[in-house]
């Protein structure tokens, strides 16, 4: 009895197996074109992102590095106007680069220098848009892009979201720039009248950042907000 029944369960399976197998080749059959459709779609698709990687976006990442290194060479020197539009020898600006090789992360770390530049020129609007289109990536990167963010907000006199910036770059854990912009964040914070916050802001310097030049001073600003 129990071998008939595992017998009759096999069967069963198999049946299952060759019902399924022929319902697949029966749909191939009613919609070949629509699959074959598909597939072929999927292979332009794949093989026209690889063609774009290898052919086209490597060698254009190097020719965008080789371009902005004279851009980089001005923005060093403060020379930011410069480094924008002209740096002279017939090389790119940032804002060259960022037209010439989209897609590319020499183009992406030209918004940052872009933001940066129009930061130091007082173009606080054009600092910002800059800015926001920049994608940072690691540690480092977006604690520096929110600083900037928040100097440039409260350059135009928008402290609230001067604040949400500096708040986004000391999310964070970095011995130099955390401490540097948890005292940003505390005296605007204070400005806004928020001494909770700026206190907050103060004792983190205090207990987590005791050795950044931040803490040699950390105490009076502790007691003002007291």
């Amino acid at each position: 009895m129990a071998r008939r029944k595992k017998k009759q369960v096999k069967d069963e399976t198999i049946v299952d197996i060759v019902e399924a197998k022929e319902t697949a080749q029966d749909y191939f059959e009613r919609n070949k074109v629509l699959v074959l459709a598909i597939v072929g779609a999927l292979v332009v698709i794949i093989g026209g992102y690889l063609f774009y990687d290898l052919l086209v976006k490597t060698p254009n990442e190097e020719s965008a590095k080789e371009a902005m290194y004279r851009a980089e060479e001005q923005f060093a020197r403060d020379s930011f106007a410069l480094a924008l539009e002209n740096p002279g020898a017939g090389f790119d600006g940032f804002l060259d680069i960022i037209d010439n090789y989209p897609g590319t992360s020499a183009s992406n770390l030209a918004k940052y220098y872009s933001g940066i530049s129009y930061l130091n020129l007082g173009r606080y609007e054009a600092a910002i848009e800059f800015l926001e289109d920049f994608s940072p990536g690691g540690e480092v990167t977006p604690i520096m892009k929110f600083g900037a963010l928040g100097d440039a907000y409260s350059e135009t006199g928008d402290l609230d979201k001067a604040l949400s910036m500096y708040k986004k770059a000391t999310d964070t854990d970095n011995s130099f720039l955390t401490p540097y912009y948890l005292k940003k964040y505390g005296l605007l914070a204070e400005k806004q009248g928020d001494s909770g916050s700026a206190q907050n802001a103060y004792n983190r310097i205090k207990d987590e950042y005791p050795e950044s030049a931040e803490a040699q001073d950390i105490e009076k600003y502790i007691a003002g907000v007291q």
